[in-house]
């Protein structure tokens, strides 16, 4: 029998489906991302990348300012430690004293002493000039440059002039004494031939506060000097004694240097301080003058050659960042062997 149109239509109607196969299909569908997920994570993994790549630059930047901070500094102080540029025919040699004279300062021992060396064995250098410009400091420090200018002097037969601009109280007029002759302006600050010793007392304040000081010695006269305990008389017996013996050691030194050139009076040693013309009359100074007039005037050599010896800027930086420095030069010469 054929079919009938009805029964054809009845034939094409499909089948019902199962609520499971439904579930099914729907997991696969999820199962398998469509465009969409492809094109998300195509453009994660691309920002990631370029995360990455701009953190590296960065790492790479910062090693390369490392390194040529490294570089500066290490030439800087090659620069610094070179000889001074040699003069071409006679010359006065200058060393500057600037600043407070102090073992850890530009005008210490160490830097000072060496700048006199080098300008009083160049051949070329028809005598030397302190220049000085400092309000004084360590006893010590200031004694060491005397005795060495003392010694350079006999060896060498140089002469050498002491002229004070600013000033030169204290420990610099300890070196000044030891020059030939010592020039001054009118107005310069010179003098104050004498030795202090300063330090606070807060026993009274603590005892307001309710403070206890707990100090435990090993030895009488351990803690002498001690700002939170009271100093009793002997050791203010013992410290004054101290500074007078220094003092007297000052003296004498001013007295060897200028001789018969000082008219003593009671306030020469006292610690006063002069300008430069009541200096002069006080034959604390001999003449008024400046660095050109005593390089032209009293030297016989209008060329002055600077033999100073200067910290600089590298050497300060090292001495304030070293440690950092050091890091950041381990790091980035390690970095730059590791880049790929």
């Amino acid at each position: 029998m054929n079919p009938s149109p009805d029964d054809a239509s009845a034939t094409a109607v499909p089948p019902p489906v199962s609520s499971a196969a439904t579930l099914s299909a729907a997991a696969a569908a999820a199962a398998s991302p469509g465009p969409g997920w492809d094109d998300l994570a195509h453009r994660l993994a691309g920002e990631y990348l370029k995360d990455r790549r701009s953190a590296r630059r960065w790492t790479i930047f910062f090693r390369l300012v490392w390194l040529m901070v490294v570089v500066a500094i290490a030439t800087a102080l090659f620069q610094q430690r070179s000889v001074v540029s040699a003069p071409t025919g006679p010359h006065t040699a200058l060393v500057e004293v600037r600043g407070p004279i102090a073992a850890d300062t530009e005008a210490s021992a160490e830097m000072l002493v060496g700048a006199l060396r080098q300008a009083f064995e160049d051949a070329g250098a028809q005598g030397v000039v302190l220049r000085i410009n400092s309000p004084g400091g360590s006893p010590v420090q200031s004694g060491i440059v005397y005795d060495e200018i003392v010694r350079l002097k006999a060896l060498h037969k140089k002469k050498v002039i002491a002229v004070v601009e600013e000033s030169a109280a204290s420990g610099a007029y300890y070196i000044a004494a030891a020059a030939d002759e010592i020039y001054a302006d009118k107005a310069s600050i010179v003098g104050s031939i004498g030795v202090l010793m300063d330090s606070f007392g807060f026993t009274g304040t603590m005892e307001k506060l309710g403070v206890e000081r707990r100090l435990l010695t090993a030895g009488t006269n351990k803690a002498i000097g001690d700002p939170f305990s009271p100093l009793s008389e002997q050791h203010r017996a013992h410290l004054q004694g101290t500074i007078d013996q220094i003092h007297q050691q000052f003296i004498a030194v001013v007295r060897q240097g200028r001789g018969t050139r000082l008219k003593e009076s009671p306030e020469l040693f006292s610690g006063l301080f002069w300008n430069g013309e009541q200096a002069k009359a006080l034959g604390l100074v001999d003449e008024l003058g400046s660095l050109d007039y005593v390089a032209r005037e009293v030297i016989k050599a209008e060329e002055i050659i600077d033999y100073t010896a200067r910290e600089n800027i590298a050497e300060r930086l090292a001495k304030r960042f070293g440690a950092s420095v050091g890091a950041g030069a381990v790091q980035a010469l390690h970095g730059l062997s590791s880049w790929r």
